[in-house]
């Protein structure tokens, strides 16, 4: 296995990569929602379609794309994968519940405009986002130390509009999922060049004891019995071993088992209803989606339909592995250093990170995708690697990977937790 990571942009970069080099590409590009005042979030570089026609020229033919979108740009993002050159195959939705709603409160707005004085009535605490952060839902203006003040309208327009935003809460990411066109038939396809299907076994779902491969059954007639050589009717009588899959085929949804997302399952088997539990490092979820470094895990009673599906988001451990060296800092001054300023609210946390990222993915969730789309011994591109959850990923499933990283910063990042799981 190897990993590197080329610190540039990737439009310069990509265009230095050998045609049909590349196996697999999976990738986190900017949602172009100007992302907690980052300017790499607004450049407009994940609609470029260029950019994704390099991305297509440097794959195997056949070789498959992964790339998360928001909810808002999505559309434009899968319109210029698409008018690239690749063919649209499925949608992957990334659901979780630590979101949180940038809404605008209409009702303050219009005492405002005013010039009306708003009473305060209450003090209310911020709800904790997925990194412990206190987080005030709207009341952004008056949010300190994790509290905000709530507030009365005054005017007879904004007591008529109270309770109304601008905004729902965001929980989910859609991931596009895409393939460069295929050299003949699939099967002559991945013959000739390793690339162009889906490992599907390699991603089942585990589902526990329910299957057994040894289980030995008498066949009654031939449906559903195999012609070969000896034809099906062959088969009538005789015992012949069961086999059924073993696991639930992966589907294009997976969750991070929050509460919010836990609420929305049926309890299949009469029991009670999932309940959180920590278990310790490195048991692996009863799932199947693989090993959890660290922290909460997901304890699914009554045989809750949420179990084929989970995926826990990055927690602390899984973010800064490798980071030892790294000085941690508050998001406050970091965006003060990079001339962002303070003002914006997820800005305000007094807790010191060392890995910084704001969209950092889970490795779990990250090893899933790599392995569904690549060959075995193939290379992993991450054209917009951040902080190299991709990369870490990659080396974890065995794959060889190439990352590029825009920013010094996150690059030293992605290089210190890739070089930690080598």
């Amino acid at each position: 296995m190897t990993a590197q990571i080329l610190c540039g942009d990737c439009r310069q970069i990509l265009p230095t990569l050998p045609d049909c080099s590349i196996d697999a590409i999976v990738t986190d590009p900017p949602y172009e929602l100007g992302f907690m005042g980052k300017a790499w979030d607004s450049t407009g570089v994940a609609y470029q379609v260029d950019l994704w026609r390099e991305c297509l020229r440097v794959l195997k033919p056949g070789g498959h794309l992964l790339a998360f979108g928001g909810s808002r740009t999505y559309h434009r993002l899968a319109c210029a994968v698409e008018d690239a050159g690749f063919e649209i195959r499925d949608q992957i939705m990334w659901v979780y519940g630590s979101g949180f709603p940038k809404s605008h409160d209409v009702s303050k707005a219009i005492d405002k405009v005013a010039g009306a004085k708003r009473e305060v009535v209450g003090i209310a605490l911020g709800a904790r986002n997925g990194n412990g952060q206190n987080i005030d839902y709207g009341n952004f203006a008056s949010a300190k130390d994790g509290q905000y003040n709530i507030t009365a309208p005054t005017t007879a327009e904004a007591k008529q509009w109270q309770g109304w935003g601008t905004a729902l809460k965001p929980a989910h990411e859609p991931i596009v999922l895409a393939r460069k066109p295929l050299d003949g038939t699939v099967a002559n396809n991945v013959l000739q060049h390793g690339t162009g299907a889906l490992n599907i076994d390699g991603c089942r779902v585990d589902m526990g004891d329910e299957y057994d491969p040894t289980k030995m059954q008498r066949q009654q007639n031939s449906a559903g019995a195999i012609d070969g050589a000896f034809g099906a009717s062959a088969l009538i009588g005789k015992e012949i071993a069961t086999y059924k899959p073993g696991g639930r085929w992966p589907a294009n949804f997976i969750h991070d088992g929050s509460d919010d997302v836990l609420e929305l399952f049926p309890d299949t088997a009469g029991g009670a209803r999932p309940a959180k539990a920590n278990k310790p490092t490195g048991e692996h979820y009863e799932g199947g989606w693989g090993p959890i470094s660290d922290g909460d895990r997901i304890e699914f009673a009554g045989g809750s339909a949420a179990r084929f599906f989970y995926c826990a988001k990055a927690n602390k451990t899984d973010r800064n592995e490798g980071l030892d060296d790294f000085t941690a800092k508050r998001d406050a001054d970091r965006a003060r250093d990079d001339g962002v300023g303070d003002d914006n609210p997820r800005n305000r946390s007094n807790t010191a990170k060392v890995n910084h990222h704001p969209t950092v993915k889970p490795t779990t969730l990250m090893r899933y995708l790599v392995r569904l789309i690549t060959p075995p011994d193939g290379t992993v591109l991450d054209p917009f690697c951040g902080s190299g959850s991709t990369g870490k990923a990659a080396i974890l499933e065995g794959f060889n990977f190439i990352g590029i990283e825009q920013s010094d910063e996150y690059a030293r990042i992605a290089e210190a937790r890739i070089k930690h799981v080598e």
